[in-house]
Order: C-alpha cells, then structure tokens, then sequence
C-alpha cells in the first residue's frame, strides 16, 4: 500500500489540517453543495409527493445517497488519475468534513469579548453560535451558552465525522455531513418542517447515536489529561446524560459539567418565551472563562483519543 493509498495518510492529514488551518471558507465547500442540493429538492418533492413525510423520506434518501456517491466518484476518478491526486482529494474531504478549529475559533470570539469587558459584543457572538436569546444575559449565563455549545458540538462537529471518517473513509464522513445539514435545514418542529423534516431529524439521531456515547467516554477519559475531573465526568455522565431534550446531546454535555464541576441546563428564552430544560452537573465551581477553556481542552482531548485509539487497531491488526 502506498502512502496515496493509506487511509492512515488521509486521517492524520485532515486531522492536522482541521487544526492548523481550520475550515477552507476561502475553497469550495461540500456543505455548501449540499445544502443547495437540499434546497433544490424540496419544490419539487413537495409537488410531486402529495404525502408530505414521505416526500422529507426520499429527500433525505436522496441528499445522503448523491452526497455519498460524488463524494465516492470523485474520490475513485482522481485515484485513476494519480495516486497523488487521489491522495489530495480525500484529505480534502475528509479534513472540511472536521470542524474543531472552527468550533474553538468561533466560540473564543465569545470570551474574548468579554475578557475585553464588552458584554454586548459577547453576547453578539454568543449569538451566532447558539439558538437562544442573548440579549439579556450576564457574564456566567454567556459562559454556559459557549460551553454547553462546545460540550454539545464536539459530539456532532468533531467526533461523530471523524467516527465516521475511521468507519468508511471521506465518502462516508461528506455522507454524515449531508445527514447533519439536512437536520439542520429541515429538522425543525415547526408547521413547515414538522413532517417534512421527520425522516432528516430521526436520522441525526440515529447518526449520532453511536458518537454521542463515544464523546461522553472519550471526555471522561480526557478529563484527568486535561487537569480535570474524570472522576465528576464519569459520575455526572451516568447520571445526567440523559438530562436533554435531544436524544444525544445530554451524554457529551453531561460529560462536560462533571469534568468541569459546573452546572448546564437550565432556563433559556426562546422567541420570548422562557424555557426550562432539565440541569445537567452539580454547581461545584462557578461558571467562568476557566470553565470556557477546560471544555475546549476536553474537546481536543477527546478528539486525540479517538485517534490515538483507532491508530492502536490499525497497528494491531497490521501486525
């Protein structure tokens, strides 16, 4: 096997790729082409399929199954082309099919507004990255907002497309991509997307399943190399994960809290409204930007875990 062909090669590329560059944003983007795609099925679908939920099932059908398939075919023609251009299109896959920089780029913009002392723009930038009001919170609740969002998105932003990257290479990572987008376009519980969007959200879930579970180990694993409390990860896991109206962000966030002794959950406002979700952790320690740090050290953890772990297989059997 060449180096070109090593899947070990692609792996560690866009691992390292994702953290020293972060997200191509100045490159074409596959999430880009896939929600157009998404876009440009729904017209035509809903007029066609009288039944709505069944029109949202051959959406999701056919958005993972195109994604998957280019992805696949690109991947394969450029291999016949030359080892080396094969090579250079599955790191591209597979690395803007990771977001860890991102996410830790996109959430530090947060506390540093407020290590400048500016509480509106924190709570402008908090804004972007979470789906609750912001405009009225103070100091701690914009730090639970940051860190809950990374707890959150390390088990669909960072070890859920790297799980699937390990599993079935880049085409499946940009097919879990499509899955992800498409929960995120049309999986919402409104009159417009509440059965059009059925099959896309049910499929997340299912996704995410596996992942979700695996972040929760992987923190608590994490935790005691990362200076925090795996001990609280493990207790606060158990207990809390299932403390979400998700049926998988509760497992990473538990996590999360119980490394960090913070508590997460709570009220959030929603369109003006106040909404009170199930805690997650025990309040041993106050929210603050330490807790901002500890988590973001959690979620690169986490991530070297997973790797460091799957490289261990891949040696044992190569043996």
């Amino acid at each position: 096997m060449t180096v070109a062909e090593s899947p070990v090669a692609v792996v560690l590329g866009a691992v390292l790729l994702d953290l020293v560059l972060g997200d191509p944003r100045a490159l074409p983007h596959p999430v880009v082409g896939i929600g157009e795609l998404i876009s440009g099925l729904e017209k035509p679908l809903r007029r066609m399929i009288p039944n709505v939920r069944i029109a949202g099932v051959l959406l999701l059908v056919a958005t993972v199954g195109i994604s998957y398939a280019l992805a696949a075919s690109l991947i394969y023609a450029a291999y016949l082309l030359a080892p080396a251009a094969g090579l250079v299109v599955s790191l591209y896959l597979a690395w803007v099919s990771l977001a860890a920089r991102s996410l830790h780029q996109e959430s530090a913009k947060v506390v540093q507004a407020l290590q400048s002392g500016d509480l509106p723009a924190a709570r402008l930038a908090l804004s972007y990255i979470v789906g609750r009001e912001t405009a009225e919170l103070d100091e701690p609740e914009i730090i639970r907002g940051a860190v809950e969002t990374v707890a959150e998105n390390t088990g669909d932003g960072v070890i859920a497309p790297l799980f699937y990257l390990l599993l079935g290479g880049p085409a499946l990572a940009i097919a879990y991509k499509a899955v992800n987008t498409l929960d995120s376009m049309v999986g919402y519980k409104n009159e417009r997307y509440l059965e059009f969007g059925w099959a896309s959200a049910r499929f997340d879930d299912l996704a995410n399943y596996v992942p979700a579970r695996l972040t929760g180990l992987l923190m608590v694993l994490a935790a005691p190399l990362c200076g925090l409390n795996g001990g609280g990860a493990w207790r606060i896991l158990r207990r809390d994960g299932r403390n979400h109206s998700s049926p998988n962000s509760g497992f990473p966030e538990a996590a999360a809290a119980g490394a960090l002794g913070v508590r997460l959950g709570g009220a959030n406002r929603y369109f003006g409204k106040i909404v009170e979700k199930p805690t997650i952790g025990d309040p041993s320690l106050p929210l603050s930007q330490a807790s901002y740090a500890g988590v973001v050290r959690l979620m690169y953890g986490s991530e070297a875990l997973l790797v460091a772990g799957w490289l261990a297989i891949v040696a044992l059997f190569n043996r």
